[in-house]
């Protein structure tokens, strides 16, 4: 009975890991919940809008770990895909790539005062009262 105890707590651990290490997109209050296609065309420029509210992503630096792994789940990308589609869209006046800021702190800050701004963090950094939009 122990040991089919210990496995069993063995086992739940990883999953107790992956769903805090979850990221959850953050949305100014008033920001309806989305989908995870309007998300990727919003960081992508495609769309400018959740819902009938226009939206400002923003993104962490270049090499910032949930920034990796927010482009290889959510977009699907490396870092070198996305900066070159970047590139290339602001070359040709299409835009410019979401603001960057330095931490998950600048995020949720930016994200709770500024109308329309979208982040995501992970789920033990959502603050309390968070307008969650997305989780995956």
């Amino acid at each position: 009975m122990r040991r089919i105890f210990f496995l069993i707590l063995i086992l739940c651990q990883p999953v107790a890991v992956l769903a805090e290490d979850a990221l959850v997109f953050i949305g100014y209050a008033g920001l309806p919940r989305t989908d995870l296609p309007t998300l990727q065309r919003l960081y992508t420029g495609r769309v400018v809008s959740v819902g009938e509210q226009t939206a400002t992503p923003v993104n962490y630096p270049a090499g910032h770990p949930l920034r990796e792994r927010f482009l290889a789940a959510i977009m699907g990308q490396s870092e070198e895909q996305y900066t070159g589609y970047w590139l290339v869209r602001r070359y040709v006046g299409k835009g410019a790539p979401p603001l960057v800021l330095p931490d998950v702190d600048a995020v949720v800050a930016y994200v709770l005062a500024t109308p329309g701004a979208v982040g995501y963090v992970p789920v033990s950094k959502v603050p309390s009262g968070g307008n969650v939009i997305f989780k995956r």
